[in-house]
């Protein structure tokens, strides 16, 4: 079967260009502002009327909860929801029970992934035994298994006699070390971080530099090993700063921004509310500042949304008792667009779309994130003109996590596409 997406305006080799779009066997067959010649009676045609074609987003850091949390998420309702904010494909994290710590594991997660998702879905294997231990692991076996990177994301590395020797396998096998960064020593039981705000609110602080400095130690470490150093979810003006350092010095480093660091700082909490409670937490307007720099020079290389899916119960009330994340699958593209594109200009949309899909796709090695002739059929449409609400009775993820509901946005996902097969369609149209 072959589908022609008609009249839409598409993000090819940085340019938005008025085009047709023809896809058969789940790859791109052609574009052009013609392709009549190419269409049988037989051809489902799709009238995009002027919406935007972008490759699918690729996100490279999400948790799907499953096995062990379901009640938070599945990997089902997880990729449901990534589709329905326009990701086609994206990487799971190992925090799970049992946690991907071994080839069997890892090769059984990577088939459930298979199964119940229904988008491209890439595993993270652990980095040590449980996430919190200093055992190291079978990093080959993994990797023979499925694995494509290495990751304890929800724990810091707390010895860098471990990090070293795990920077040493991931280097020697290739793949990428991918680090949640965060000094537990120094964290004094925090729950937001520590300045003016929590001081208002009465609550104990995350200090910065419980980020700052494990990713100073980890930054030495990559020199020494080579090893491609991925860092999660920036948050401090001091971690942008030595990321900035390290990448001039020629250490091959990459790092992530999630869209809630770009969009909030600590003031924009407007009381002790467990739905601002994430981790890193909201820093400051100067920390947030720069973030947006960071961004703007490439010192920030991807935006990832850090998807936390939680129950409502485990979100409800003070933050010294809620869970650590929010989500942001099916939010992302949209808050992003709305206020750094369309209001505040400070990006154009060409970089916004290269930022969450050929960006993170380059870096990680994996074929996605643009649009030519003979590429996968993984696309993302979306509506640009039309302004909507985030309402939680639109999500498909379990998790309602999130502080940005309620908000009106603009560039809302009409249909997604993987392998040319629509995983998700905007309701009320075919």
């Amino acid at each position: 079967m072959k589908t022609l997406l008609k009249n839409g305006v598409v993000y090819q080799a940085g340019k938005m260009l008025p085009n047709d779009l023809l896809i058969a066997d789940g790859v791109i067959k052609a574009l052009g502002t013609d392709l009549s010649e190419l269409v049988t009676s037989e051809t489902n045609v799709i009238e995009l009327n002027g919406r935007l074609v972008a490759p699918g987003l690729v996100d490279v850091h999400v948790h799907y909860r499953e096995p062990g949390f379901t009640h938070k998420e599945t990997i089902k309702t997880g990729s449901k929801a990534a589709a329905h904010g326009g990701y086609t494909t994206v990487c799971a994290m190992p925090n799970l029970d049992p946690v991907p710590d071994t080839p069997e594991r890892v090769k059984k997660q990577v088939e459930l992934n298979k199964t119940d998702g229904v988008i491209k879905i890439k595993q993270y294997g652990a980095i040590t035994k449980g996430l919190k231990s200093d055992e190291l692991l079978d990093y080959a076996g993994m990797k023979a298994a499925g694995a494509f990177a290495f990751s304890n994301d929800g724990c810091g590395v707390q010895t860098a006699g471990t990090m070293y020797q795990a920077m040493l396998a991931a280097k020697k096998l290739g793949v990428p070390l991918v680090a949640h960064v965060e000094d537990n020593s120094l964290l004094f039981g925090g729950v937001m971080h520590a300045g003016q705000k929590a001081k208002e609110l009465g609550l104990p602080g995350i200090l910065g530099v419980s980020e700052s400095s494990q990713i100073a130690r980890d930054l030495l470490l990559a020199k020494e090993t080579g090893v491609h150093y991925h860092v999660c979810h920036v948050s401090t003006k001091e971690s942008v700063e030595l990321i900035r350092l390290a990448k001039a010095h020629g250490i091959n480093v990459t790092c992530e921004v999630s869209p809630h660091h770009l969009l909030l700082d600590e003031d924009d909490i407007p009381a002790n509310d467990g739905f601002y409670k994430m981790n890193p937490p909201l820093r400051t307007k100067g920390d947030h500042a720069a973030l947006i720099a960071g961004l703007l020079d490439g010192t920030i290389d991807m935006i990832a949304t850090d998807h936390a899916p939680h129950s409502i119960d485990e979100k409800t009330g003070d933050m010294r008792t809620s869970a650590f994340g929010i989500t942001g699958s099916e939010t992302a593209f949209a808050l992003l667009y709305t206020h750094l594109v369309k209001e505040q200009k400070l990006l154009s949309l060409g970089k916004l779309i290269d930022l969450m899909s050929k960006a993170p796709a380059e870096k990680f090695g994996f074929d996605a994130g643009q649009i030519y002739a003979g590429a996968k059929a993984d696309l993302a449409i979306f509506e640009l003109e039309t302004e909507y609400e985030l309402k939680e009775a639109d999500y498909l993820s379990r998790g309602i996590n999130t502080p940005f509901t309620g908000q009106r946005v603009f560039g809302q996902t009409y249909l997604t596409l993987v392998d040319g097969r629509p995983v998700y369609q905007k309701e009320g149209e075919k």
